[in-house]
């Protein structure tokens, strides 16, 4: 494999493997710390969430992103291959649910956990934000899914997007 080729697939599995792990690894830790529901443990785990949101899940959407295109180049993949703009469709869903939904609930509940971090009380909202942020996060991570099994698969026969 050309050195260029190696660099562009090594770049997108590295960003994909961080993406990836970063939204299993979160969701266990929310799980688990809402389930213990002591106010240290959950400011605590919402500090992480927000830190390894912007350390972890950006770097690896752009990792995934710019791999995933220099690979595309270099092979000479049409974008408008179907499995390849399906799977590209299904990444910007995941992205806009993460942006539109995911995003603003992580900035209210890290408000919040900062305000009872210490050892407060723990607002119901934030709870209720908790399971809205379950919520969101398990239906975004489905496209993600889909997109990348088009990835491994490059099914033929899929009908065009557009």
């Amino acid at each position: 494999m050309p050195t260029a080729l190696a660099l562009w697939k090594f770049l997108h599995i590295t960003g994909v493997v961080m993406l990836m792990g970063n939204i299993t690894v979160t969701a266990i830790w929310k799980y688990f710390a809402d389930r213990d529901g002591r106010p240290q443990v959950l400011g605590f785990a919402q500090k992480l969430i927000t830190y390894t949101d912007w350390s972890m899940t950006v770097w690896g959407v752009a990792l995934t992103m710019i791999g995933g295109y220099g690979l595309a180049f270099a092979l000479g993949y049409s974008l408008a291959t179907p499995w390849l703009l399906w799977s590209q469709a299904l990444f910007v869903t995941t992205g806009v649910i993460w942006l539109a939904a995911i995003v603003p609930i992580q900035i209210k509940a890290a408000r919040l956990a900062n305000g009872f971090a210490a050892g407060g009380t723990v607002p119901t909202e934030y709870t209720a934000l908790s399971m809205r942020w379950l919520f969101w996060g398990l239906l975004s991570t489905v496209p993600l899914l889909g997109s990348l099994w088009l990835m491994l698969a490059r099914p033929d026969g899929l009908p065009a997007l557009i």
